[in-house]
């Protein structure tokens, strides 16, 4: 009996959008094919904080499988056996090297170029290509979009912003050239609408916007067809597909509508949350999405810009971030950035949760990608740059073996942990910075 089958590929059309689809049952090929052909992809994601941590609440306890999680990890507990911490590495370009003051533009711009940029607040800006960008040039053009550059915090390109260094640098991890910033989103809705397609003042989309639809209900007939023909297991992962689409959508519209009363004097950018867990959700949210539905496999957040001074009353740290990293050993200023630590660590757990809850063949998402969450600053204090905070989660498609703390040599170029995770992804790089070889990911 012929079966119903679709392509990887297949989107649900509708007015002005289209719509990916995670990967159902019915997308396997007919006939018999490699395991390669039918494997999910590899998905990459670079998620920067800034202002570096305390190292020792960092620093996990044992090594190899015999670790135990340091205070500021701990809300990863349950992802232990998920990810993969890595000591020893450095970004040798992030230090001055002769150029003086200015770490966090340093810190920023060199993360994931491995590159020393050049000091200038004007327009002759250099530093690298950045990995992320990198990987997007290779394998680019097998997902719609080669690639996705989010953040919470608008920066300028243009400057002064530390010590002679332009604030682009400050303001972008993704460079698309030595001297081109791969600008990030940090609207959800521009880049909700982006992931999704959906042109910015169409006529259809001001009609959608006027009639408050969400994207679903323009692909709904063609949705209520592939449900239909489909089988028991592939209909409940298209209802909890479009389910959590629809959710993202009603989360934008409600943090557009509302201003925190706690702050009524502040002028909020439309459609940016005030609300500093609703934000960075959203933003997890809507890489989750990217990489379930397979719009692209390369993704990049900024948590903050260089020396970002942001305040966090949800865990009650009214100064600001960058201020408080010169503590000066200073314990009411080393309490406060505890706090900071173990915020954005809880957030991030909150994103791999919902990875893991992704199914996918026989695994998950998370499964299937490699998600870095680091900095280029290790101590904010002293600015240093070696033994980074540095944790890769996911087992990249079964090639990295995670639920293990390894201690690479002092000075290890995080450079090369770049080239290991550009192997998996199928771009092969042969050199990316200061790198001097394939850092090893397994056993």
């Amino acid at each position: 009996m012929h079966r119903f089958r679709i392509t990887r590929r297949t989107t649900l059309r509708g007015i002005g959008t289209g719509l990916a689809l995670p990967l159902l049952d019915i997308m396997e090929p007919v006939a018999a094919a490699s395991a390669e052909l039918t494997a999910p992809p590899v998905r990459s994601a670079f998620i920067f904080f800034p202002n570096g941590v305390i190292v020792d609440d960092w620093q996990p306890q044992g090594e190899g499988r015999a670790f135990r999680l340091g205070p500021t990890m701990e809300p990863l507990q349950e992802f232990s056996q998920d990810i993969l911490i890595l000591s020893g590495l450095a970004q040798h370009h992030a230090r001055a090297n002769g150029d003086g003051p200015g770490d966090h533009a340093r810190n920023t711009s060199a993360f994931l170029t491995g590159a020393q940029p050049r000091k200038t607040s004007g327009a002759d800006l250099f530093v690298g290509t950045s990995i992320d960008q990198a990987i997007a040039a290779r394998i680019g053009d097998c997902t719609r979009l080669s690639s996705m550059e989010l953040g919470l915090e608008d920066g300028r390109q243009a400057g002064n912003c530390d010590s002679g260094y332009s604030c682009a640098y400050s303001s972008n991890i993704s460079w698309k050239g030595p001297s081109t910033p791969a600008a990030k989103e940090v609207h959800p809705r521009l880049a909700f609408n982006r992931l999704f397609g959906i042109r910015e003042n169409s006529k259809e989309q001001k009609r959608r916007d006027a009639a408050r639809k969400s994207v679903l209900d323009f692909v709904a007939a063609d949705a209520q067809q592939l449900r239909r023909r489909a089988g028991g297991s592939d209909r409940a992962r298209l209802d909890e597909y479009f389910q959590s689409v629809r959710e993202v959508e009603q989360q934008i519209e409600r943090a557009a509508r509302f201003v925190p009363p706690d702050v009524p004097d502040t002028e909020l950018p439309e459609n940016i949350p005030g609300e500093f867990q609703t934000h960075v959700r959203l933003m997890y949210e809507i890489m989750a999405l990217a990489f379930r539905t397979d719009s692209t496999r390369v993704c990049s957040f900024m948590l903050g810009n260089g020396g970002s001074d942001r305040t966090y009353p949800d865990v009650d740290v009214k100064d600001g971030h960058h201020s408080l990293s010169h503590h000066r050993d200073q314990e009411d200023k080393i309490a406060a950035l505890r706090r900071i630590d173990r915020y954005l660590v809880e957030q991030f757990a909150w994103f791999l949760k919902r990875l893991k809850s992704m199914p996918e063949k026989d695994s998950t998402v998370l499964d299937h990608s490699m998600i870095l969450y680091g900095s280029a600053i290790s101590d904010g204090n002293r600015h240093r740059h070696e033994n980074l905070p540095i944790l890769l989660a996911g087992r990249g498609g079964g090639t990295i073996d995670t639920g293990r703390h390894v201690r690479y040599q002092e000075e290890t170029p995080l450079n090369n942990l770049f080239l290991a995770m550009s192997q998996r992804m199928g771009a092969d790089l042969e050199s990316l910075g200061d790198s001097t070889g394939v850092l090893s990911l397994t056993e």
